[in-house]
This record gives C-alpha cells, structure tokens and sequence, in this order.
C-alpha cells in the first residue's frame, strides 16, 4: 500500500521504476548494480540543464597516498557569485560517476550561477574508506587553488552527502578554508541504528537493505564505524568535535531511512554553535534531488536546498 504522505507525482514516477525493474537499487554483483545506477540516472533526469561551459580534468595527487582524481569543471553562462561548489555525487560509495551527477552539477551551477567541480571519487569495493574521502578532500583543495579568492562550498546527495560531512571535519582540521556545506539526505550513520531506518525500512525508493548493502562495501572493516570521516556524527562525541565546522545546510526528506540521521547531526551541529539551516522534505523520499523532472514538490524542495546555500556563499 503507498503511503499517503507521498507526493502524488513521485508516488507515480516511483511506481512505474519498480514496474519496469529498476529498483530496488542493489543487486547481487557489483558490476550489476553500477549498470542499473547508470542508467536509471540517465533516464530520470529530464531535460538537460544548459550551462557556459563543461570540461574534464585530472587532479594530480600532491603525496605517494594520494591517487589522482578525475573531476569534470563546470562554469556558468552568467557567474553571479564568486564561488566554487565541489559537488559529490550520491550512489551508496559504490556506484555513480561523473555522467550520474552531471545533471545535479549542473542544476547548481545554473541555479546558483557558481563554478561546480564534480568530482569522480574511486568505488568501493575495490577502494573502499578512506580513498573516497580522501579523493574528495584532494579535490577540494585543488578547487580552492584553481580559484583561491572564491568562496567555497562542498555539497553533496546521499553518500555524496556523508563524504561533504566528513570532508568538512578534515577541511577545518588541514584546510582549505571551507564557506558552507549542503548534505542532502545524506548517509551518516554505519550502525543504522536510527527509528526512520526501520520506519521507512522498505523504501520507498532505497531501502534499509539497500544501504546495509553500501555499508558493507565501503566499510567492510567494521572497527572503522567511529572514524568521523566515515560516521561524522561520531565526532559530536568528543570534545570540540565539531565546533568550527562550516556552516551547513541539512536537508532531509520524511520518508527517507537516513531522515533521522540528517536530523541527529543538524543538531549535533547546532549544539557545537555551527550555524545550520535546517530543510524537511515533507512527502519525499531518498534521492527526490535527482527526481526532479517527475515532481514538482522535489523540484521546489531541491531549489530551496540551493537557495540556502546561496545564502551562506553571498558576500
């Protein structure tokens, strides 16, 4: 039975990917999951958002631990703010790339009129944490580079959004200066021990077990659940742990399994002084940021996500 505190429209547009054999998300291999990721992003992200200009580049990694990191350099037809976005895209840490999260790059450097450095991050299993934080944290030092008098922003969706958290703690710890960041609905909790796992246990859209899937392959070593860059809300335990940490902009959805972690950690942010701007996405699910083109509720939820954070990157 759908839950009647879904949108309308998603509960349609989701209907309809379960019937046509989309979700759920994980499969049983690897390579699997990616092609169906793949071309489910392909397929529910609508018209294509035009921008100035698009190009790829390579990071070069500045010591022998670090890899190079692809990233693809977004630029807007009109730049209203001196600002860079480095955005991480969502897929549980094992799945997405560059062509997933080209519509979402592209939404907020249009939305916002920013420079979007989208970064291409290695997968677990085969890299497992901390290579995809530490790709994202190499990423973000390089676009504070390219552009050193810019505000800067880390964003992301989902895992995406857990890597901006822990990329935020360890920009604070060894820099570069960070300005704001944007979690939506993001993944922050390995223990998945919060009361909306089990409410919204099965979906709709991703569900406990898919995430129970992500978990087990990004962190396989489960010694590792209390690192903060993994389990950033494990920061809020120590002291000062999160103090000084950029200002941020949580946006969680009501039907999501990971709702209450967004929730815990804005107030675990507000609890350390951070200033936070808090969204929920009454009627939505996990991902609504990409669903864009099927629900005008996830449309306008998304843009207000990205208004807040143009508030923390104007002058």
């Amino acid at each position: 039975m759908t839950d009647t505190r879904l949108d309308p429209e998603l509960a349609t547009a989701i209907a309809r990917l379960e019937a046509d054999g989309w979700l759920p998300l994980t499969r049983d291999e690897v390579a699997e999951a990616r092609q169906n990721y793949r071309q489910l992003a392909l397929l529910r992200r609508g018209e294509e958002v035009a921008v100035g200009s698009v190009h790829d580049d390579v990071v070069m990694g500045v010591t022998g631990s670090e890899a190079d990191v692809a990233v693809r350099v977004y630029e807007p037809a009109q730049r209203r703010r001196a600002a860079t976005v480095v955005w991480l895209h969502g897929g549980g840490w094992v799945v997405g790339d560059l062509d997933t999260g080209d519509a979402a790059a592209r939404r907020v450097c249009a939305h916002l009129g920013v420079d979007v450095v989208s970064v291409d991050y290695r997968l677990a299993p085969e890299h497992p944490h901390p290579a995809p934080v530490g790709d994202a944290h190499t990423a973000l030092r390089w676009a504070a580079a390219r552009r050193p008098s810019d505000r800067l922003a880390v964003a992301g969706d989902s895992a995406g959004a857990g890597l901006a958290a822990g990329v935020a703690l360890l920009a604070r710890d060894w820099g570069p200066r960070l300005d704001a960041q944007l979690l939506l609905y993001p993944g922050l909790d390995p223990a998945m021990s919060r009361p909306s796992i089990a409410e919204n246990a099965a979906g709709p859209f991703l569900t406990r077990a898919d995430m129970a899937w992500f978990w087990a392959r990004y962190v396989p070593d489960a010694t590792l659940h209390a690192d903060p860059s993994v389990a950033p809300l494990r920061a809020a335990d120590e002291p000062g742990g999160l103090d000084d940490v950029a200002p941020a902009v949580v946006a969680t959805a009501e039907l999501d399994p990971l709702r209450d972690e967004g929730r815990a950690y804005a107030d675990a942010l507000e609890a350390a002084g951070v200033a936070v701007r808090r969204l929920e996405g009454a009627g939505l699910v996990h991902g609504y940021f990409g669903l864009a083109a099927a629900s005008a509720a996830a449309r306008a939820e998304g843009d207000r996500a990205l208004d807040a954070l143009g508030d923390l990157l104007d002058p």
